[in-house]
């Protein structure tokens, strides 16, 4: 159980990193990496997510998922992950409009 949790804090981790990089990739009008990274982000969210599903689906076929300090950790890790990558796409998006405004 706990390299399950360990998984799911460490893909979030990168998944919230890689969103970040897509957002200082936007600020120099690389909007190629900056897209890249948000789809490196996105697969780690992924990876994150199967780690969610494999205890969710634990708990349902009867095995108790006992509730800890590091579950909820890094349940909060996967939040905020989500949240990050999801506001590193509206970034990069308006980043590059004005990049596109500014060169008519």
């Amino acid at each position: 159980m706990e390299m399950v949790i360990m998984n799911l804090i460490t893909n979030s981790g990168e998944a919230k990193s890689a969103a970040m990089e897509a957002i200082g990739y936007a600020k120099t009008f690389k909007f190629e990496e900056a897209h890249a990274a948000i789809e490196a982000s996105a697969a780690s969210l992924s990876k994150a997510h199967k780690s969610q599903t494999a205890l969710i689906q634990s708990e349902a076929s009867g095995d108790k998922v006992e509730l800890s300090m590091l579950l909820i950790h890094a349940q909060d890790h996967l939040m905020n992950a989500m949240t990050a990558k999801d506001l590193a796409s509206e970034i990069v998006d308006l980043y590059q409009v004005i990049y596109n405004m500014t060169r008519k």
